[in-house]
């Protein structure tokens, strides 16, 4: 296990930054997750030693910007445990890595073909389904949950049949923070010949995520959650799969050949998918990111989040009068809960209290609004937790809980 005290001083915003007055305790790395200084310094190198484009220049200083952007390419490989690092293509983040799956598949798929989601999806991991039924008629068909929003094996199965083509699921759920049975949920997916498109946004930061285990066909997952720069992403896909996708936009570095005659010839994958220049300090960024995680060890990772979160489930559920959480049951990810009297968009009087507190959540839909079909509640709060969080990060949230509603509600905001 890795020293808490050690890792928390490794990130500029949790010494001496201030909320409100008072010391952040950060808990919305669902959202994004906080940056640590090998970050920050990865980035700053790239600006102030080599900040040359890529793949373009004859010179020095453009060779190690493209070898050091190439590198983490392989870093990725080597933390997802891809065959080969031309498996792993560059793109803006989850949304648009599910945004060029779901385009290429297009081609694949015809009326009638039904796409298998779940209503606990983020929008990033329906819309761009929606789409498809909009264009050429595919049906959006779902999973059903048990009573704790939970996606079973069982009721997989129940729902898998010969017309299901793609099925598409969060790894981790962003609201619920389930880890579902993905490697056999992927088996029973490919015995029914359809192909298994995984969301890793939550799932990549938090636990090993081995694709060859695992057998998934697509993997989307952000850079910023992982304690990365924003606007960096990965796509992962089996080599003849994401090979065999068309390109999701056009223009510069990803071509072989363009002729006056209109004709050209695009590269293959993983570059066929970069066009133009990419956000390269983020790559980089990204990339030291995940050496930092895997200095640590994500099964560390997993386990002190496991563990905090315990204590806090514990200690909410004991002292906190009036709260129902929502997800007791899962071992990590998110604690999503509300306050009697302050559910759906009245959660952000209970995130507005906090933030006064200096503690940082997240209030509302989250992204996830299939979810307020089966809650019956438009919104909650959410307090996601990372591997910098602490016990005293814990006992500050439910203490200050515990403040806001034993009292007077007029008196939260002030």
């Amino acid at each position: 296990m890795f020293d808490i005290i050690k890792v928390r001083k490794d990130f500029p915003m949790l010494n001496g930054v201030l909320m409100d007055g008072q010391d952040l305790v950060y808990l919305d790395s669902g959202a994004t997750a906080l940056k640590s200084q090998k970050v920050i310094d990865k980035v700053s190198e790239y600006y102030t030693q080599y900040s040359t484009n890529i793949h373009r220049g004859d010179y020095s200083l453009s060779h190690r910007a493209d070898s050091e952007y190439e590198k983490v390419r392989d870093i990725v490989k080597t933390f997802i445990n891809a065959k080969d690092s031309k498996e792993i293509a560059f793109t803006y983040g989850t949304t648009n890595s599910m945004n060029i799956i779901a385009n290429g598949l297009k081609p694949q798929l015809q009326k009638g073909d039904v796409i298998l989601i779940s209503e606990v999806e983020h929008a990033a991991n329906v819309l761009p389904w929606f789409r498809l039924h909009e264009e050429i008629g595919v049906e959006i068909e779902y999973v059903p949950v048990d009573e704790n929003y939970f996606i079973t094996v069982d009721n997989f199965k129940k729902a898998l049949h010969d017309k299901v083509k793609v099925v598409s699921l969060a790894h981790i759920s962003n609201v619920i923070g389930q880890e579902i049975d993905l490697k056999e949920i992927t088996r029973l997916t490919h015995e029914n010949n359809s192909i298994m498109v995984v969301d890793g946004a939550q799932s990549v930061p938090h636990i090993k995520v081995d694709v060859q285990d695992l057998d998934i066909d697509f993997l989307a997952f952000s850079g910023h959650k992982l304690g990365g720069p924003s606007g960096i992403g990965v796509l992962y896909g089996k080599y003849d799969l994401l090979n065999a996708l068309p390109a999701y936009g056009l223009g510069g570095g990803m071509n072989n050949e363009i002729l006056c005659n209109t004709e050209y010839e695009l590269k293959a994958a993983p570059y066929k998918f970069e066009a133009g220049t990419p956000a390269i300090e983020a790559t980089l960024g990204m990339g030291a990111a995940i050496e930092y995680i895997m200095e640590l060890g994500i099964d560390n990772i997993h386990q002190h989040i496991t563990s905090i979160r315990k204590h806090a489930i514990d200690r909410l559920s004991n002292e906190v009068k009036d709260i129902t959480i929502l997800n007791k049951e899962v071992k990590s990810g998110p604690i999503s809960f509300n306050i009697k009297g302050y559910e759906g968009p009245a959660s952000q009087d209970i995130g507005s209290a906090l933030a006064s507190r200096g503690i940082a959540v997240r209030t509302g839909e989250h992204c996830a609004k299939l979810l307020v079909d089966l809650t019956k509640v438009k919104g909650s709060v959410r307090a996601s937790l990372y591997f910098y969080n602490s016990i005293e990060d814990m006992d500050r949230l439910v203490d200050a809980l515990k403040e806001i509603v034993e009292g007077d509600a007029l008196d939260w905001l002030i």
